[in-house]
């Protein structure tokens, strides 16, 4: 997981006061009460992604900017961001402009193993890192900013909580846009079409665990319909149904979120860093089980960054493995739990017992 995300410094965004230098590991879970700030650790990430694409800051940020200073303008001039990944690391500073726009300042990469640093400028709409990587390297065919560039593309946000009967996941999707899983499995269906063909067995894998929480399933039906060759959606059979074809809006908000999130921590090729917003939204508890074996395992082949709300997630995992979120004086605080700590209270309560009991804080905060 070279390009996984070990190292992060975010200064005035949203509610995310100062948060210097946290360490993130392979496996990541973020709890945390209402409004603490989990979501805005997400909207970081969905930021980056957005300076990734020409006129990506511009078209997120919408003529917003002063919505994602903490406390507002008046409070805080600028974002700070410094990212550490492997040998490399990005860092800059968003200043707002009267229009309510972001200007990119003092954008720098790094390349730790030399000490060296390549200043890309000041006073820029979109990050001038998708000019500079490009460039040749001092002693390589490729320069830092190429490192740093593809190391932030590889890290992919998954949001499957739009599982309505005009959600992408349910609907006719482009055949030819299968390389990789959208943000909200809206090509869900090409995509495993993809996976049957040339992955035959992690696609098995997925099958195979779909059952465990879906017994009538039995397999997708991966083929055009109508004489359309062009689109694909997401088709299946029933056990015991096999001449019947089922359709994408006869499966249930949580069988069909299930699915998106098994796809997504069993692809073959995974993302160096998987960021997913409460996935145990409308899961079955024993699917909530079979949810946090999915992640254990996914964390050994890439990071995992988890927010979740569910007491039932939580005590499948360490207490190592937990951040937890917290608000004070209006900003949020990011906290990883000590197994030592808690060692005694464990004897006798899970970690989500200790969380519903507010031991662990992370519960609706009163200031």
């Amino acid at each position: 997981m070279e390009c996984s995300l070990d190292k992060l410094t975010i200064k005035g965004f949203k509610s995310i006061k100062s948060l210097e230098n946290f360490e993130l590991k392979n496996l990541n879970i973020l709890i945390g009460g209402n409004g603490a700030g989990k979501s805005n650790f997400i909207d970081f990430f969905r930021m980056i992604s957005a300076m990734m694409k020409l006129s990506g800051l511009k078209e997120f940020i919408a003529g917003n900017a002063d919505v994602y200073l903490f406390g507002g303008p008046k409070e805080t001039k600028k974002i700070t961001i410094n990212m550490n990944f492997g040998d490399n690391g990005y860092n800059f500073e968003l200043a707002p402009t009267e229009e309510s726009f972001f200007l990119i300042n003092n954008e720098q990469v790094h390349y730790f193993r030399f000490k060296s640093i390549r200043n890309l400028g000041s006073g820029n709409f979109d990050a001038r890192l998708l000019e500079d990587k490009d460039s040749s390297g001092a002693y390589s065919e490729h320069g830092v900013s190429w490192y740093t560039y593809n190391a932030i593309c590889s890290w992919q946000i998954y949001h499957f909580h739009d599982t309505s009967k005009e959600a992408g996941m349910r609907r006719y999707h482009d055949m030819g846009n299968n390389e990789k899983l959208e943000t909200d499995a809206s090509n869900i269906a090409p995509f495993l079409l993809k996976l049957r063909d040339n992955y035959r067995d992690a696609y098995q894998e997925i099958i195979e665990t779909v059952r465990l929480v879906i017994p009538f399933f039995d397999d997708f039906i991966l083929k055009s319909e109508n004489g359309n060759s062009e689109t694909l959606r997401l088709c299946w059979r029933q056990k015991g149904l096999k001449d019947y074809p089922m359709r994408p809006n006869q499966l249930s908000d949580g069988a069909i979120r299930f699915i998106c999130l098994t796809t997504a921590l069993l692809q073959p090729e995974p993302p160096s860093t998987i960021i997913i917003d409460e996935p145990e939204l409308g899961l079955h508890p024993y699917a909530i089980e079979i949810l946090a074996e999915l992640l254990h395992a996914a964390s050994k082949r890439m990071q995992v960054i988890v927010s979740t709300q569910s007491p039932a997630l939580v005590d499948c995992f360490e207490p190592n493995d937990v951040i937890v979120v917290n608000r004070k004086d209006g900003a949020s605080t990011f906290q990883h739990l000590n197994t030592d700590e808690l060692s005694v209270w464990l004897e006798d309560y899970s970690l989500g017992n200790l969380w519903c009991k507010n031991v662990i804080s992370g519960g609706p905060s009163h200031e």
